[in-house]
Protein backbone atom coordinates (compact mmCIF):
# COMPACT_ATOMS: atom_id res chain seq x y z
CA UNK A 1 0.00 0.00 0.00
CA UNK A 2 1.18 3.56 -1.08
CA UNK A 3 2.08 5.53 2.38
CA UNK A 4 0.71 9.09 2.69
CA UNK A 5 1.48 12.01 4.86
CA UNK A 6 -0.52 15.20 5.24
CA UNK A 7 1.41 18.01 6.92
CA UNK A 8 -0.42 20.78 8.48
CA UNK A 9 -0.31 23.56 10.74
CA UNK A 10 -2.80 24.62 13.64
CA UNK A 11 -5.34 27.32 12.18
CA UNK A 12 -6.43 29.90 15.12
CA UNK A 13 -8.98 31.67 12.51
CA UNK A 14 -12.33 30.57 11.56
CA UNK A 15 -14.76 31.65 9.52
CA UNK A 16 -15.61 32.84 6.05
CA UNK A 17 -13.12 36.09 5.97
CA UNK A 18 -10.23 34.18 7.16
CA UNK A 19 -10.80 31.09 5.14
CA UNK A 20 -10.95 33.38 2.05
CA UNK A 21 -7.42 35.22 2.72
CA UNK A 22 -5.67 31.52 3.56
CA UNK A 23 -7.15 30.21 0.15
CA UNK A 24 -5.50 33.50 -1.37
CA UNK A 25 -2.27 33.06 0.07
CA UNK A 26 -1.84 29.02 -1.47
CA UNK A 27 -3.27 27.34 1.89
CA UNK A 28 -6.45 24.98 1.88
CA UNK A 29 -8.09 25.45 5.27
CA UNK A 30 -9.29 22.03 6.95
CA UNK A 31 -10.23 20.48 10.08
CA UNK A 32 -9.31 17.18 11.87
CA UNK A 33 -12.15 15.32 14.18
CA UNK A 34 -13.17 12.17 15.07
CA UNK A 35 -12.46 9.54 17.71
CA UNK A 36 -14.02 11.52 20.75
CA UNK A 37 -11.95 14.59 20.54
CA UNK A 38 -12.44 18.06 20.14
CA UNK A 39 -12.14 19.10 16.13
CA UNK A 40 -8.85 21.12 15.29
CA UNK A 41 -9.04 23.60 12.53
CA UNK A 42 -5.90 22.58 10.30
CA UNK A 43 -4.15 24.11 7.26
CA UNK A 44 -2.21 23.02 4.59
CA UNK A 45 -0.11 23.55 1.18
CA UNK A 46 -2.52 23.62 -1.61
CA UNK A 47 -0.09 22.46 -3.99
CA UNK A 48 0.76 19.39 -1.72
CA UNK A 49 -2.60 18.84 -1.60
CA UNK A 50 -2.85 19.06 -5.14
CA UNK A 51 -0.07 16.25 -5.87
CA UNK A 52 -1.89 13.95 -3.46
CA UNK A 53 -5.04 14.05 -4.93
CA UNK A 54 -3.68 12.65 -8.99
CA UNK A 55 -3.28 9.78 -6.39
CA UNK A 56 -6.90 7.38 -6.45
CA UNK A 57 -5.20 5.69 -3.60
CA UNK A 58 -5.40 8.76 -1.34
CA UNK A 59 -9.00 8.94 -1.04
CA UNK A 60 -9.18 5.65 0.84
CA UNK A 61 -5.52 5.15 2.49
CA UNK A 62 -4.85 5.75 6.40
CA UNK A 63 -3.06 8.98 6.27
CA UNK A 64 -0.61 10.56 8.58
CA UNK A 65 -1.34 14.10 9.58
CA UNK A 66 1.46 15.59 11.23
CA UNK A 67 0.45 19.28 13.13
CA UNK A 68 1.95 20.72 15.94
CA UNK A 69 4.65 18.03 16.00
CA UNK A 70 2.03 15.12 16.86
CA UNK A 71 0.79 12.34 14.11
CA UNK A 72 -2.47 11.62 13.89
CA UNK A 73 -3.97 8.49 11.27
CA UNK A 74 -6.75 9.67 9.73
CA UNK A 75 -8.63 9.14 6.69
CA UNK A 76 -10.05 11.65 4.21
CA UNK A 77 -13.38 11.94 4.55
CA UNK A 78 -14.75 14.73 2.67
CA UNK A 79 -14.17 17.56 0.38
CA UNK A 80 -15.21 20.82 -0.63
CA UNK A 81 -14.42 22.65 -4.01
CA UNK A 82 -15.43 25.99 -5.79
CA UNK A 83 -18.41 25.07 -8.31
CA UNK A 84 -16.87 27.28 -10.78
CA UNK A 85 -13.15 26.43 -10.59
CA UNK A 86 -13.40 23.12 -9.17
CA UNK A 87 -10.43 24.47 -6.79
CA UNK A 88 -10.65 22.54 -3.59
CA UNK A 89 -12.00 24.94 -0.60
CA UNK A 90 -11.75 22.47 2.59
CA UNK A 91 -10.97 19.44 3.48
CA UNK A 92 -12.53 16.91 6.63
CA UNK A 93 -10.14 14.39 7.98
CA UNK A 94 -11.06 11.73 10.29
CA UNK A 95 -8.97 10.24 12.87
CA UNK A 96 -9.20 6.43 13.16
CA UNK A 97 -8.88 4.05 16.12
CA UNK A 98 -7.40 0.66 15.31
CA UNK A 99 -10.14 -0.96 17.48
CA UNK A 100 -13.54 1.09 15.52
CA UNK A 101 -14.21 0.31 12.34
CA UNK A 102 -14.13 2.65 9.52
CA UNK A 103 -17.00 3.01 6.68
CA UNK A 104 -14.92 4.12 3.31
CA UNK A 105 -15.97 4.42 -0.32
CA UNK A 106 -12.88 2.45 -2.29
CA UNK A 107 -12.80 2.94 -5.60
CA UNK A 108 -13.38 -0.30 -8.01
CA UNK A 109 -10.58 -1.58 -10.87
CA UNK A 110 -12.17 -3.83 -13.60
CA UNK A 111 -10.44 -6.63 -14.41
CA UNK A 112 -9.66 -9.19 -17.18
CA UNK A 113 -12.76 -6.87 -19.17
CA UNK A 114 -11.32 -7.11 -22.55
CA UNK A 115 -10.54 -10.37 -22.47
CA UNK A 116 -13.90 -11.63 -21.32
CA UNK A 117 -16.14 -13.58 -23.90
CA UNK A 118 -18.93 -11.23 -23.99
CA UNK A 119 -16.85 -8.54 -25.21
CA UNK A 120 -14.70 -10.69 -27.16
CA UNK A 121 -18.09 -11.44 -29.44
CA UNK A 122 -18.68 -7.74 -29.77
CA UNK A 123 -19.84 -6.29 -26.43
CA UNK A 124 -19.73 -3.29 -24.80
CA UNK A 125 -19.19 -2.97 -21.15
CA UNK A 126 -21.53 -0.76 -18.47
CA UNK A 127 -20.03 0.01 -15.62
CA UNK A 128 -22.69 0.93 -13.46
CA UNK A 129 -20.93 1.69 -10.38
CA UNK A 130 -17.43 3.34 -9.81
CA UNK A 131 -16.99 2.36 -5.77
CA UNK A 132 -18.38 0.26 -3.14
CA UNK A 133 -19.30 1.79 0.41
CA UNK A 134 -17.76 -0.34 3.42
CA UNK A 135 -16.78 -1.24 6.44
CA UNK A 136 -13.78 -2.75 8.18
CA UNK A 137 -11.37 -1.55 10.58
CA UNK A 138 -8.46 0.38 9.44
CA UNK A 139 -5.93 -2.18 8.91
CA UNK A 140 -7.52 -3.67 6.60
CA UNK A 141 -9.02 -0.72 4.45
CA UNK A 142 -8.34 -2.02 0.77
CA UNK A 143 -6.74 0.84 -1.48
CA UNK A 144 -9.26 -0.48 -4.14
CA UNK A 145 -11.40 -3.39 -4.80
CA UNK A 146 -10.71 -5.59 -8.22
CA UNK A 147 -14.16 -6.34 -10.03
CA UNK A 148 -13.11 -9.81 -12.45
CA UNK A 149 -14.95 -9.80 -15.59
CA UNK A 150 -13.07 -12.61 -16.64
CA UNK A 151 -16.42 -14.76 -17.00
CA UNK A 152 -18.87 -12.82 -18.34
CA UNK A 153 -20.96 -13.72 -21.32
CA UNK A 154 -22.77 -11.33 -23.97
CA UNK A 155 -26.00 -10.09 -22.14
CA UNK A 156 -25.12 -10.87 -18.42
CA UNK A 157 -24.47 -8.94 -15.49
CA UNK A 158 -22.16 -9.40 -11.99
CA UNK A 159 -24.04 -8.08 -8.73
CA UNK A 160 -23.01 -7.42 -5.76
CA UNK A 161 -22.96 -10.41 -3.76
CA UNK A 162 -20.97 -11.98 -6.69
CA UNK A 163 -18.08 -9.38 -5.82
CA UNK A 164 -15.36 -10.99 -3.90
CA UNK A 165 -14.00 -8.73 -1.45
CA UNK A 166 -10.75 -8.57 0.86
CA UNK A 167 -10.55 -10.28 4.15
CA UNK A 168 -11.75 -8.58 7.40
CA UNK A 169 -14.31 -6.22 4.66
CA UNK A 170 -17.75 -5.94 4.47
CA UNK A 171 -20.47 -4.14 2.49
CA UNK A 172 -21.64 -1.44 4.49
CA UNK A 173 -25.00 -1.69 3.34
CA UNK A 174 -26.33 -5.99 3.96
CA UNK A 175 -27.85 -7.87 0.59
CA UNK A 176 -31.33 -8.64 2.29
CA UNK A 177 -32.58 -9.62 -0.78
CA UNK A 178 -32.45 -9.82 -4.56
CA UNK A 179 -33.63 -6.35 -4.97
CA UNK A 180 -30.85 -5.20 -3.08
CA UNK A 181 -28.38 -7.30 -5.23
CA UNK A 182 -27.71 -4.33 -7.49
CA UNK A 183 -25.82 -4.60 -10.29
CA UNK A 184 -22.54 -3.73 -10.54
CA UNK A 185 -21.37 -3.91 -14.55
CA UNK A 186 -23.04 -5.92 -17.61
CA UNK A 187 -21.51 -7.22 -21.07
CA UNK A 188 -24.38 -5.96 -23.52
CA UNK A 189 -24.83 -5.79 -27.26
CA UNK A 190 -23.96 -2.31 -28.99
CA UNK A 191 -27.05 -0.28 -29.59
CA UNK A 192 -27.98 0.35 -33.10
CA UNK A 193 -29.48 3.03 -34.71
CA UNK A 194 -32.77 2.96 -35.99
CA UNK A 195 -33.14 5.09 -39.16
CA UNK A 196 -37.19 4.46 -39.30
CA UNK A 197 -39.42 4.13 -42.10
CA UNK A 198 -38.53 6.38 -45.15
CA UNK A 199 -40.40 9.93 -44.49
CA UNK A 200 -43.92 10.26 -45.96
CA UNK A 201 -43.17 13.24 -48.13
CA UNK A 202 -39.65 11.19 -49.65
CA UNK A 203 -41.72 8.29 -50.51
CA UNK A 204 -44.32 10.70 -51.76
CA UNK A 205 -42.04 12.21 -54.13
CA UNK A 206 -40.41 8.94 -55.22
CA UNK A 207 -44.00 7.57 -56.45
CA UNK A 208 -44.47 11.36 -58.62
CA UNK A 209 -41.30 10.50 -60.57
CA UNK A 210 -41.76 9.41 -64.32
CA UNK A 211 -45.56 10.33 -63.88
CA UNK A 212 -47.06 12.80 -65.30
CA UNK A 213 -47.42 16.07 -63.27
CA UNK A 214 -50.23 18.70 -64.34
CA UNK A 215 -49.15 21.95 -65.76
CA UNK A 216 -50.98 25.94 -64.91
CA UNK A 217 -53.53 25.21 -67.48
CA UNK A 218 -54.92 22.15 -66.15
CA UNK A 219 -53.63 20.23 -68.62
CA UNK A 220 -51.52 17.24 -67.87
CA UNK A 221 -47.61 17.21 -69.42
CA UNK A 222 -45.71 14.01 -69.12
CA UNK A 223 -42.94 14.51 -66.85
CA UNK A 224 -39.54 15.40 -68.27
CA UNK A 225 -37.30 12.11 -68.73
CA UNK A 226 -33.83 11.73 -67.18
CA UNK A 227 -31.59 14.46 -68.80
CA UNK A 228 -34.60 16.41 -70.57
CA UNK A 229 -34.66 19.96 -69.53
CA UNK A 230 -38.39 21.33 -69.28
CA UNK A 231 -40.24 24.39 -69.99
CA UNK A 232 -41.73 25.77 -73.24
CA UNK A 233 -40.25 25.89 -76.96
CA UNK A 234 -38.43 28.52 -78.18
CA UNK A 235 -40.37 30.83 -80.66
CA UNK A 236 -38.71 31.19 -83.73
Amino acid sequence: MSEFEVVAELRSETGTGPSRRFRTAGKIPAVLYGAEKEATPLLVDANEIRKQLENEAFFSHILTVRADGRETQAVLKAMQRDPATAGVTHLDFLRVSSTQEIQMNVPLHFINEDSCPGMRAGGVANHLMVDLVVSCLPKALPEFIDVDMQAMELGTAMHLSEIKLPEGVRLSTAIEDAAHDHPVVTVQEPQKLDLGEEPEEEAAAGELEGEAVEGEDGVETPAPAEGEESGGTEES
